[in-house]
């Protein structure tokens, strides 16, 4: 029943609000309750999240109306099309010397109005401390004709961070796993201030994940999950 109301609403205003709250409803019936910290991004804005598990995408995007930075081969035909939906922006990541180009197409979608959410590890992390982050495509917010904020963006699961992390297992058992989860999942979204983007690329993305790792930390006290902070 959503789907013809999204495509009749874009196709009258050019924009609909039915994937952000397609995503918001599906993170509600997997049990989610999320709980949002700071300002809601605005257009022209990059966020930087920290990355656990598919679920990221419908909490996420639920959340704050962000559309997401996707690797281009997403399987079923179906989920490309939902992606599409929510303004889904494609790259290869295993094709290096197509980043400029990658970093290029991203900086496209900035110009415009929808936020966009970059996961700079590059995959989904065990939920126990982040993985290195990947400084390439963060050069899209100096190749956007607009003037991009740079936002770093932490998804808290809090105990359950682990439980929730998608990573060495099978996606099926992963999606499984958690669809037969009992009982709701607290999350909290943290949206940081914007980064200063003085300095070279790398600078930045290293800005980004001490500000997430730090963030983590804090929230979980003296708890030894983000080492290193």
């Amino acid at each position: 029943m959503v789907g013809p109301i999204h495509i009749v609403t874009k196709a009258l205003t050019g924009g609909s609000p039915w994937p952000r709250r397609f995503l918001a409803a599906a993170a509600w019936i997997i049990g989610a309750r999320i709980e949002l910290d700071g300002v809601r991004p605005g257009a022209h804005t990059l966020l930087v999240s920290n990355h656990l598990s598919w679920l990221d995408i419908v909490v996420l995007g639920g959340g704050t109306g962000t559309a997401f930075v996707s690797k281009d081969n997403l399987g079923h035909g179906l989920f490309h099309w939902l992606a599409d939906q929510n303004g889904t922006v494609y790259v290869r990541r295993e094709h290096a010397r197509g980043a400029k180009d990658q970093a290029v197409t991203i900086a496209r979608a900035l110009e415009r109005d929808q936020p966009v959410t970059l996961f700079p590890e590059g995959t989904t992390g065990p939920g126990t401390h982040l993985l290195p982050f990947r400084s390439t495509l963060l050069e899209a917010a100096s190749f956007a004709q607009k003037d991009v904020q740079v936002r770093p963006v932490v998804l808290d699961y809090g105990a359950a961070a682990a439980e929730i992390g998608w990573y060495k297992e099978p996606g099926k058992q992963n999606i499984l796993r958690i669809l037969g989860r009992k009982g709701t999942l607290p999350v909290t979204i943290h949206l940081l201030q914007p980064l200063d983007r003085s300095g070279d690329r790398k600078a930045l993305t290293e800005r980004a994940r001490r500000a997430i790792a730090e963030t983590l930390a804090s929230s979980h006290g003296a708890s030894p999950l983000y080492p290193g902070v």
